[in-house]
């Protein structure tokens, strides 16, 4: 292991990273909120809820907008996959994934009632953690053959965490650090790109898989190294932690669905601002985008997992409705025959020159052919919301409202970022921690059901 990670793991407190590293964590702990919010109307949420308070039982940890509980393990699970669920969350374009959906559900899993945790000491371990899981991310992707799951490293993340907040010494942390790596699920992305499903991202295995590890290595079981971290290939990724801060490299998503659709969702809106047209004079739309993005082919979804990994479907429904939303990738819209007609007249082409730029950039241009014979061409376009181009406060601030009032918590979401945004002086976690429990009322379901 570097000699400074184990270190960093338990030593780090919140006064030891920069103003804007902390504002930073604040506002990817409001976006990731909002998008519990949303995900917890879903068949995921309810489905991975009812089955961890079965198989992992307990009290030590609750369900997000729902107040039921179970172990902290099966909480994890569940508080992940919730996130993950609703495909709105932060990411980080070298992981190709999500350091902040492993890493909250981690907190959340360790926090018990949160009386005696301070929101200094809470922001301190959600960093942590995305520190962690965003070294680690690097790490497993240049080192394996296979483009693996978020799952598969932010195990490490959510071990990181457990071990901080257990009191694990550094022998015990090692321990931790690789059990959750061999633990954590190597699980195929691309193949939920191909056949999406609600296995998505696979963060809630290895959220899970995490907080296990933790407890085991308490216990004295045994699992190190983890190769990700202490491997001669994979130690450099490790050597600038408390010098650099990943976090500052997350994005934010504008739109709810993959990352990797934006870049031609975003050349699609400068069309539709440039040019005088109805979608129904639309003949064709050619994309020319980066090779995985181009399988991202699903052009009548049946359900949100599958709404939300295409790229056909909420380019359609952007030109038709002119924006994105919790109502686009659910419900009605799903069977909208003019978002459907445009979207199987999406012609997907892997274009080279943005496939070689891929993780660190994804850009995409189009050519939309109206039936009068004209042919509008966008410029290359990159999606909203990266480190270099990021969402301001105000647009986060919106957008967390937004999914806050489509799942049914509009009266609730002012109190709950004032919190957040001031999380750093709060004496105790507990009173955010319970707002963020309890349950959504159903005013908000019939948006974001899916059709199943």
């Amino acid at each position: 292991m570097s000699q400074d990670a184990p270190d960093f793991i338990l030593a780090f407190r919140l006064e030891d990273a920069p103003g804007h590293v902390v504002h930073q964590a604040k506002r990817c702990l409001l976006d990731l909120i909002g998008v519990a919010a949303a995900g917890s109307l879903l068949p995921v949420s309810d489905i991975t809820r009812r089955v961890a308070a079965v198989q992992y039982s307990g009290s030590e940890a609750r369900f997000l907008f729902h107040g039921g509980t179970a172990s902290a393990s099966g909480a994890a699970f569940a508080n992940a996959a919730t996130v993950d669920g609703f495909d709105a969350h932060d990411g980080h374009p070298l992981t190709k994934g999500h350091a902040g959906c492993g890493s909250f559900a981690a907190l959340l899993a360790f926090a018990g009632d949160g009386d005696g945790l301070s929101g200094s000491e809470a922001l301190g371990h959600l960093i942590l953690g995305y520190e962690v899981a965003i070294r680690a991310g690097i790490a497993l992707h240049a080192t394996a053959s296979d483009y693996h799951t978020t799952g598969a490293w932010v195990s490490l993340a959510a071990a990181a965490i457990g071990g901080r907040m257990m009191g694990l010494n550094r022998v015990r942390l090692r321990e931790a650090l690789g059990i959750a790596e061999y633990h954590g699920p190597r699980s195929q992305m691309m193949r939920c790109i191909d056949y999406p499903t609600m296995v998505k991202d696979g963060s809630g295995w290895g959220t899970m898989a995490g907080v296990m590890a933790a407890h085991l290595a308490r216990e004295g079981f045994t699992g190190a190294p983890a190769i990700t971290v202490e491997s001669d290939a994979t130690r450099p990724f490790w050597t600038d932690l408390g010098s650099t801060w990943r976090i500052l490299e997350q994005y934010f998503k504008p739109y709810p669905v993959c990352r990797w659709a934006q870049p031609a969702m975003e050349a699609a809106a400068a069309l539709r601002r440039a040019h005088e047209f109805a979608t129904q004079d639309i003949e064709k739309i050619t994309v020319r985008t980066f090779r995985e993005a181009s399988r991202l082919a699903v052009a009548a979804p049946m359900s949100t997992d599958e709404a939300q990994y295409s790229l056909p479907f909420p380019l359609a429904a952007l030109l038709v409705r002119g924006n994105v939303g919790p109502a686009e990738v659910s419900g009605p819209a799903l069977s909208d025959p003019e978002i459907l007609r445009l979207a199987r007249n999406v012609i997907l082409i892997d274009e080279p020159r943005y496939s070689f730029q891929f993780p660190a950039e994804r850009w995409a241009d189009i050519d939309i052919e109206l039936k009068d014979g004209r042919r509008l061409t966008s410029e290359p376009a990159r999606p909203r919301g990266s480190a270099d181009d990021p969402l301001s406060d105000r647009e986060l601030s919106e957008k967390f409202h937004v999914l806050m009032a489509a799942s049914g918590q509009a009266e609730r979401a002012g109190a709950i970022e004032e919190m957040v945004m001031s999380l750093e002086t709060a004496r105790s976690f507990a009173t955010l921690l319970d707002a963020i429990m309890q349950p959504a009322s159903n005013t908000g379901r019939a948006h974001l059901e899916a059709a199943q």
